[in-house]
């Protein structure tokens, strides 16, 4: 397998700052997508790919699960990106008649005999992580019925396959007050053509993508301070489609983690004192789902600082 791939291969990286200044308000933020814009290829394609083969061949049942009726699904999902990668990246993915081939990794799949379940292979395709929702008959609301998640941002597929919106959103502070059934109608009214996306952000002290544990830490990070905060925590955040897929009506949730080091920002003051504001302003109950209490007094510290000394 390769090991690299020239940057030029790829469209230019995104600039995400997804954290913004204000009261903090729970909302989904969607955004309307462009489905040329569907899935986001970089420069990390090789190593993340190597990852999620990692997680699946080592330790399987954390990082796939798929329940039956997902099935049909599966394949449509399956069918989309095989439509979609060669076409809108040429230069990485190509299609001769029943072999699928990436380049940059030099993989290569029957995608018409596949030796894998379809949403498994789906999601070996793309750094994307791919989770598949279900209308369930008895209940009127959309279950996780499959997902290939490589790199979860502290949650576990175990704990939510099978599970109803609002049971997998349950630990979020305010989800089920707030915007439960603003995201039940939602998924309800979401269209084939009429597809979506938002970001989110956290701030983490491991750059680690498999991170299916972590939230409610309280316990102080000696290791990380005023000083030293830019190069020891990162802002990881996911940018995040949904699409009604068009012949089973299912719904694709796709996520795509972003990690970049605290210390890129220190050239940006403006973006700091952004993020700053920005983490101040989280409820507590939302600073401790996201983990922050054992860095936030060196972080804010240190983004205060990078704005101080531009104003010098």
């Amino acid at each position: 397998m390769q090991t690299s791939v020239s940057s030029s291969l790829f469209p230019l990286p995104p600039d995400y700052a997804p954290f913004q200044p204000g009261a903090f308000r729970l909302s989904m933020g969607l955004m309307q997508l462009d489905l040329k814009d569907w899935i986001e290829p970089d420069e990390n394609l090789v190593i993340e790919l190597r990852e999620k083969e990692r997680l699946l061949s080592q330790q399987p049942a954390e990082v796939f699960a798929a329940l039956p009726h997902a099935a049909a699904g599966s394949a449509e999902v399956l069918e989309l990106l095989v439509d979609h990668l060669p076409t809108r990246f040429p230069e990485l993915y190509t299609r001769a008649g029943d072999q699928f081939n990436n380049l940059a990794t030099d993989q290569r799949w029957n995608i018409t005999q596949p030796t894998l379940h379809l949403l498994d292979l789906a999601g070996r395709l793309v750094q994307e992580d791919l989770c598949l929702m279900q209308r369930n008959a008895a209940t009127k609301v959309y279950h996780l019925i499959g997902a290939s998640l490589c790199f979860p941002s502290r949650w576990r597929l175990a704990d939510k396959i099978g599970k109803r919106l609002n049971t997998i959103h349950a630990p979020i502070p305010g989800y089920e007050e707030q915007i439960a059934s603003t995201i039940d109608k939602f998924f309800d009214r979401l269209k084939v053509d009429k597809p979506v996306w938002r970001l989110n952000w956290s701030l983490i002290d491991d750059p680690t993508l498999f991170q299916p544990t972590g939230p409610d830490r309280t316990r102080a990070n000696v290791d990380i301070t005023a000083e030293n905060a830019g190069e020891k925590l990162w802002l990881r955040m996911e940018r995040q489609t949904l699409r009604r897929l068009p012949r089973t009506k299912d719904i694709l949730f796709t996520i795509r983690v972003h990690v970049k080091p605290l210390a890129q920002l220190a050239t940006q003051p403006e973006r700091a004192a952004l993020l700053a504001a920005a983490v101040r302003a989280l409820p507590q109950p939302v600073r401790l789902y996201k983990s922050l209490p054992p860095f936030i007094d060196a972080a804010l510290a240190w983004l205060d600082r990078v704005e101080a000394e531009a104003r010098r």
